[in-house]
């Protein structure tokens, strides 16, 4: 393919040297664009027909349009946060509900911390019942 590993260990040419596009689903793109737009805060870019388009850090997250939709039991989406605490409280009075999960141990905002300390999650679902997290590494 031509490309070259660089000493970082990262391919010029290859898609790592890109910007992301993320997608989620949706069978209401009204509702998808109150809920990503206006309680999530991400900037809205446009809608085509097929998707509504949200952009975050200069990354594109396009929320296809679908008839139906099944959503997966597992994270699908997710944002890496300075202070994942002071985002669940800012969500939360927003009208986001965090996830509870018996088989992890989560603090009383929903937050749950690895073993090793080094990373904290919470997850909540969009309208679609998307798993969405946050998280602070």
């Amino acid at each position: 393919m031509g490309s070259v590993a660089t000493p970082g260990g990262y391919n010029d040419g290859m898609l790592g040297s890109y910007p992301i596009v993320a997608f989620v689903l949706t069978t209401d793109p009204a509702r998808a664009r109150q809920f990503y737009g206006e309680t999530l805060g991400l900037t809205f870019k446009g809608e085509d027909g097929h998707a509504v388009v949200f952009e975050a850090q200069g990354a594109l997250l396009r929320i296809t349009i679908m008839r139906e939709h099944k959503a997966s039991a597992h994270t699908v989406l997710g944002w890496n946060v300075p202070d994942v605490a002071a985002v669940v409280r800012e969500l939360s009075a927003a009208g986001v509900a965090f996830e509870r999960y018996s088989f992890l141990p989560q603090d009383e905002l929903g937050i749950w911390t690895t073993p090793d300390g080094s990373s904290k999650v919470a997850w909540f679902k969009d309208p679609d019942g998307n798993v969405l997290s946050v998280s602070q590494h």
